[in-house]
């Protein structure tokens, strides 16, 4: 079984153009060693037990039926195997006549003797050019200043990994360029422009730091695990937010593990993250123990706690305008909104009748946000109605967009008005979204099962591009310009204030050749949209 959990974009011009080879020298160890110092501790105690429990005389039977003799719980090595002792195994690797070096007996033992031939000139079909061998590993690895990442959290025949896909837009390809495998199931992944650790001084890639386009991953378990994905064939995170990397003592882990909700990390599976664009050091989270976390990636530490909810919160997400807004969604089944700048101050809430799926600011309008929730309904409001008790507002309108739970939607940050919703009844609907209300522009099942998540692309050339993946383990870009009814109603909206765009550009030239959608169901029909 496999399956797509979560997907991110990465922003053109921020991935190294040739990826590094992980270095496992004595300074990665050094690091790795004091991030998986509790792991190794674990490991050490474990081990010591197990001897301790067979050197234990009294320890029983170990296995089904098969006792350990009391000279090996004793000594392990004193202990001989009658069929292994004739080959004097102990003394293998010793010089002399049992078998070891320079024994003519022995498989290796007259390697001495052996003689080869070298000519004046290297046969090229034998010889191994490593300078041409460099060159193509590293051509095959580049990554073009016009190409997007995506990031995929993938879980198959339970084994969880990272995957880093490369989408070359003017070829319509993507492919993955390499992987990184999880310690447990991926809930989150989230794209981060700012190593940890790191003085925020930078604002793009100098080539000095090879650590500045991040991977943010909540998984199953509690730690949040940022990976460096300019690094190919990692074997460790860059950086650790959560119980391992705070907790110094395994006694304390467990306690806290076990224990209540707390101001220093999660203590359950992370749902959702969301990464500050405007102060690159803040990373928020929301969490199944009901709690949501505002991290500092210069510190690497919890600058702050919420507790809003009584249920496990499923969605976090900052206002892209101000960067110090954000709103928070719940199974508790309310919407939450918060200032970061008065962490005392008390916050706005909603009240739904169904679990809250997902939040989201509108990135074209400072006052208005969506949510979504498990009985397939999309939620438009406006937070200036109704301020003193907002749980009495009404919606602008409300929309029934699908007749299953919406398991993911985004909102289009470079085209106002455009909607996408992707739902377990595997199709992905897109909408426009006007003061009028929302109307539904085209319907499409893409073949990627169940749909996990559905996501905008971000940078403005390739604003029509919608990544969604879902429950067949497949990912699917989804050049939605492609539809004659996205470009008629979308089209003009791409490029403000009379700017020349070459998406814009595109649009045109496809609309004059007559290309014509292939989409089963198109048109701007009513998607059963509840005006309040």
């Amino acid at each position: 079984m496999s399956m797509i959990t979560a997907t991110s974009w990465v922003r053109q011009g921020f991935a190294a153009r040739y990826p590094i080879k992980y270095d496992f020298d004595e300074d990665e160890y050094n690091r790795i060693s004091k991030l998986a110092r509790v792991q190794l501790d674990e490991a050490k105690d474990d081990l010591a037990e197990a001897q301790e429990k067979l050197n234990d005389e009294d320890a029983g039977e170990l296995g089904i039926g098969v006792k350990v003799p009391t000279a090996f719980k004793k000594n392990p090595r004193s202990y001989d195997d009658d069929d292994l002792k004739e080959y004097d195994l102990e003394h293998y690797d010793e010089e002399g006549d049992r078998g070891g070096v320079g024994d003519p007996l022995s498989m290796m033992g007259n390697v001495g003797s052996l003689a080869y031939h070298k000519s004046n000139t290297e046969d090229p079909y034998i010889t191994i050019q490593e300078q041409d061998h460099e060159d193509e590993e590293r051509e095959e690895l580049e990554i073009l200043q016009t190409d997007n990442l995506i990031l995929a959290g993938r879980v198959e025949d339970e084994v969880a990994h990272l995957e880093v896909y490369v989408y070359e837009d003017d070829v319509d390809n993507l492919y993955v360029h390499h992987d990184i495998m999880l310690p447990a199931i991926p809930l989150a992944v989230e794209w981060v422009s700012l190593p940890p650790g790191h003085d925020g001084s930078k604002v793009l890639r100098t080539g000095k730091n090879p650590a500045e386009n991040i991977a943010a991953v909540g998984m199953m378990e509690p730690d949040i695990e940022l990976w460096d994905i300019d690094t190919v064939d990692c074997m460790y995170p860059h950086g650790i937010l959560g119980p391992t990397a705070f907790n110094k003592q395994r006694e304390k882990k467990k306690k806290v593990r076990k224990g209540y909700p707390n101001n220093k990390f999660h203590v359950d599976a992370v749902l959702s993250l969301a990464s500050n664009r405007l102060h690159r050091n803040l990373l928020a989270s929301a969490s199944a123990d009901t709690t949501v976390k505002l991290w500092n990636l210069n510190m690497m530490d919890c600058a702050h706690s919420y507790e809003f909810h009584s249920d496990k919160v499923s969605s976090v997400a900052w206002d892209p305008r101000t960067e110090s807004c954000f709103i928070t969604g719940s199974y508790d089944k309310t919407v939450v909104m918060a200032d970061a700048r008065s962490p005392n101050q008390k916050p706005l809430r909603w009240n739904f009748t169904s679990d809250v799926e997902k939040a989201q600011f509108d990135p074209h309008n400072s006052t208005t946000f969506y949510v979504n929730t498990d009985d397939g309904i999309v939620h438009c409001y406006d937070f200036r109605q109704d301020v003193a008790d907002p749980a009495k507002a009404n919606p602008l309108w409300k929309l029934q967009a699908h007749d299953q739970s919406i398991s993911s939607f985004d909102i289009n940050p470079t085209i106002p008005g455009f909607l996408a919703t992707g739902s377990s009844d595997k199709t992905v609907k897109l909408w426009n979204v006007e003061s009028s209300g929302p109307s539904m522009v085209v319907s499409r099942n893409l073949g990627v099962g169940k749909v996990f998540s559905t996501n905008f692309a971000p940078d403005t050339n390739v604003g029509f591009r919608l990544a969604v993946a879902g429950s067949k383990g497949s990912v699917q870009v989804w050049d939605t310009s492609t539809n004659a009814a996205v470009r008629r109603i979308f089209g003009s909206r791409i490029a403000p204030n009379g700017a020349i765009d070459p998406v814009k550009e595109r649009m045109i030239a496809l609309d004059e050749s007559g290309d014509e959608s292939e989409d089963g169901e198109d048109g701007e029909e009513q998607g059963n949209a509840m005006e309040e």
